[in-house]
């Protein structure tokens, strides 16, 4: 049986909103948490996007639940060595329930500092590099370091935890899978392909942990979460690269006419059908994951903590 989690949307939701949230979580029976690690929102009708690891922190105190970013990209934004220091405290402040997902960005909010933005073969160069870079910082020693894309100079980590921070490696296609398979310590995906995780497991995976997320709207008037979806998370529904090469909030606002009702309501748990929500997060559990995370879209969050509570996870654990 998966373990079942929460996603917390900074995209969506300010520091206090998504603390809160997390004790939901955790009284309605969730196991662990992803939180998104976002410096923009995809549009403007999301509106927010704190700094992850001040949440974090502030999660650390919290709840009890172990927690994962989903994902940060540790690449062109903030450097490894930055991002090796922050992994490192969140998991001294968690007690060692701390993960690091990482992934390969969207130039939405890598871009910023006005740098190129790499094709995605250069990306995963990077990364994969960055992973190194990170690996050998949190074994507490003096690191110095030159290579294609990063250089580090003496740098040490004073504040590590007992043991490395696990790094899982978000894939969503067969070259990122691999990679994921050669290096990481789980993977990440947000589709129930099984395919996918079979690529993982072959490929070097072996018994490291699958992740997989959803989103869903919980609300007693279907139509009503439909809007909302649309309204909010159109642009998960956008096909090819654009989520990785658009820039801007802006630009995929532009796109939003793209998407319809039809496309929304078709793909995304909408309303309170009990069997809707089980269905679509038992998909995961028969494609073989690990760990599920479903992140309730729009305001109705004290509903859907209810709804799940009372009604899904109990089948979920029954399967």
């Amino acid at each position: 049986m998966p373990e079942y989690g929460y996603f917390l949307s900074c995209e969506e939701f300010g520091p206090a909103d998504l603390v809160e949230q997390a004790r939901m979580a955790e009284q309605a029976g969730f196991q662990s948490l992803w939180i998104s690690d976002h410096y923009h929102p995809w549009n403007a009708a999301q509106g927010q996007s704190p700094f992850v690891w001040s949440v974090i922190g502030a999660l650390s105190k919290a709840v009890s639940l172990p927690v994962e970013t989903a994902v940060t990209c540790p690449t062109v934004r903030i450097h490894p060595a930055v991002v090796a220091q922050a992994a490192a405290t969140s998991a001294v402040m968690t007690g060692g329930r701390f993960r690091l997902g990482v992934g390969t960005g969207e130039a939405l909010n890598e871009h910023i500092l006005g740098h190129v933005w790499p094709p995605a073969t250069v990306r995963m160069e990077m990364l994969e590099e960055a992973i190194q870079i990170m690996r050998r910082l949190f074994t507490g020693e003096e690191v110095s370091h030159h290579g294609t894309h990063y250089t580090v100079e003496n740098a040490r980590l004073y504040t590590v935890p007992d043991e490395p921070v696990p790094i899982d490696i978000s894939g969503f296609g067969p070259a990122a899978t691999k990679l994921a398979a050669r290096i990481g310590d789980g993977y990440i995906t947000m589709m129930p392909e099984e395919p996918m995780v079979e690529q993982f497991r072959k490929g070097g995976g072996g018994g490291k942990p699958v992740s997989g997320g959803t989103k869903v709207c919980y609300g007693t008037d279907r139509d009503e979460a439909v809007r909302t979806v649309r309204k909010l998370w159109f642009n998960q529904f956008l096909p090819g690269e654009m989520g990785q090469i658009l820039p801007s909030p802006s630009h995929f606002e532009q796109l939003e006419p793209l998407v319809t009702e039809d496309m929304v309501a078709g793909r995304t748990p909408c309303g309170d059908d009990i069997d809707e929500h089980v269905a679509a997060l038992s998909a995961f559990a028969d494609a073989g994951f690990d760990r599920v995370y479903v992140n309730q879209i729009g305001p109705d969050q004290r509903g859907f903590f209810d709804f799940y509570r009372t009604k899904v996870l109990p089948q979920l654990q029954q399967t």
